[in-house]
């Protein structure tokens, strides 16, 4: 993204905020329709994320658990995070049937009442707007070093230090990764 898109994201952003809404505005509304990470990428999310042994591994907006689910198997202690009660349920017997439900923290609120100040990877597959929304919380809560990756959706001012497309028949789905102390500074 070049200065000028910036500007321009900074703008919208600037407006956006100043017309009333902001974080506390959207507290305990669903911001994003659910739609699931396609299987093939994950093994992507969790080769760019290197999610192993030691990590902590939140997804916000969790919706059934998948993502989730396969970073506790390679590893990582799991939490999972949903508004939605019914997704949450099924990310529930999702993580029983695939057996590692005792490895992973189900949290049924909006992602800004959780405190992220232990997690190492954070997975979102969220709308831009949003990410732009969480990015204060992210700035303050998380660790330098953090990992973050997002799917399709950038958050917006900061930089990415990776970007992968991958092809899926009838778009290119694009995974970004940031580390927070590098990807938030200008």
């Amino acid at each position: 993204m070049g200065s000028r898109d910036r500007l321009s994201v900074d703008a919208l952003i600037y407006f956006f905020f100043r017309s009333g809404e902001d974080e506390e505005s959207f507290r305990g509304k669903q911001l994003a329709p659910w739609v699931p990470t396609r299987a093939e990428l994950i093994p992507y999310i969790m080769k760019l994320a290197k999610v192993g042994k030691g990590d902590v591994f939140y997804d916000l907006g969790c919706g059934d658990g998948r993502v989730v689910i396969e970073a506790v198997k390679r590893g990582a202690k799991g939490v999972c995070v949903d508004i939605n009660p019914d997704l949450i349920n099924e990310a529930k017997l999702k993580a029983k049937a695939e057996g590692v439900y005792d490895k992973i923290k189900f949290i049924n609120t909006d992602f800004f009442n959780v405190s992220l100040q232990d997690a190492t990877v954070i997975y979102m597959y969220l709308l831009t707007f949003v990410n732009a929304l969480l990015r204060d919380k992210l700035e303050k809560e998380t660790r330098e070093g953090t990992r973050i990756v997002t799917l399709d959706f950038e958050i917006p001012l900061w930089t990415p230090i990776h970007k992968v497309r991958i092809p899926i028949g009838y778009r290119d789905a694009v995974i970004y990764l940031y580390i927070r102390g590098k990807s938030d500074k200008p």
